[in-house]
């Protein structure tokens, strides 16, 4: 398995605004989140990557990308029937390779030398299958994410062979089906927003049915069972600028993690100093 191509996806309400704020990266540089996540698939491999975006927002994103803009494909979701959709709309780019995908609301900070989606990719090629990127996540947190349940690969460290996957459990569906040993209680792995998926994932999502009903963690359940495919743990964190505060918490964390970082943390002392005193 050799990787050159990476989907994002950026067709939702909300997604179409997020990849084009403007953040300070970890270098110092003032860049876009879409950027920020085009130099991710870059630096992973990548050599040609498409955006999924709602009609009519392709001149955005392409002034979003910058200086990267001449090398990456706009592809309009013609009408807005979810994710899903939006990532079928990538086949033709996609063919019949593997690629990376990664999900446009989302900023990724590694704790390790190589970038999130490098470790990935690095697994993927390794391995030879499909694999997503998960992370421990506690409890209350499931209703936000696709997970996966599954059992650790002898020798693989941080690697799952997935038997299942859900959109969104319930904590009593994933206490019942998505227990992993190993983990800490209360904790399941949840979608990290990055795969390195192969093109079956293409024909699994075309047989869901309703198109505007189709999702990916559906498909992936699917996947599981027709062939191997696993869960890396990414040793990095991943940031949802849709949350409450996400935009703050990613650009804090790019600041925490890069060149300037004691400014960083200076200023947020002062912050709290100038903070009023309860009671």
């Amino acid at each position: 398995m050799k990787l050159r191509r990476a989907v994002i996806t950026a067709a939702g309400r909300e997604d179409q605004q997020l990849p084009l704020q403007r953040l300070i990266d970890r270098d110092g540089h003032p860049k876009t989140a879409l950027q920020i996540v085009v130099e991710e698939a870059a630096v992973a491999g990548a050599d040609e990557v498409a955006i999924v975006v709602r009609s009519g927002a392709e001149e955005a994103f392409r002034t979003a990308a910058g200086s990267a803009a001449s090398r990456l494909e706009m592809i309009p979701q013609q009408q807005p029937l979810g994710y899903g959709n939006a990532l079928q709309a990538a086949r033709a780019f996609v063919g019949d390779e593997p690629f990376l995908h990664f999900v446009g609301d989302h900023l990724y900070v590694s704790d390790a030398p190589r970038r999130c989606a490098e470790q990935l990719v690095a697994v993927a090629e390794a391995e030879g299958c499909a694999v997503s990127a998960v992370q421990a996540t506690r409890e209350s947190m499931l209703p936000f994410f696709g997970t996966v349940g599954g059992r650790r690969v002898p020798e693989g460290r941080g690697l799952y062979e997935v038997e299942t996957v859900v959109e969104k459990p319930t904590p009593t569906r994933a206490e019942q089906d998505l227990i992993v040993p190993g983990l800490r209680a209360g904790h399941y792995l949840c979608f990290f927003g990055m795969h390195v998926l192969t093109p079956t994932v293409f024909d699994l999502l075309e047989r869901l049915g309703d198109e505007g009903q189709r999702q990916l963690s559906p498909a992936l359940a699917q996947l599981a069972a027709r062939e191997r495919y696993l869960a890396y743990e990414v040793h990095g964190r991943r940031f949802n600028l849709g949350e409450t505060y996400g935009l703050l918490v990613a650009q804090l964390a790019l600041g925490l993690a890069g060149n300037d970082r004691a400014e960083v943390l200076a200023q947020i002392v002062e912050l709290l100093a100038r903070q009023p005193r309860g009671g």
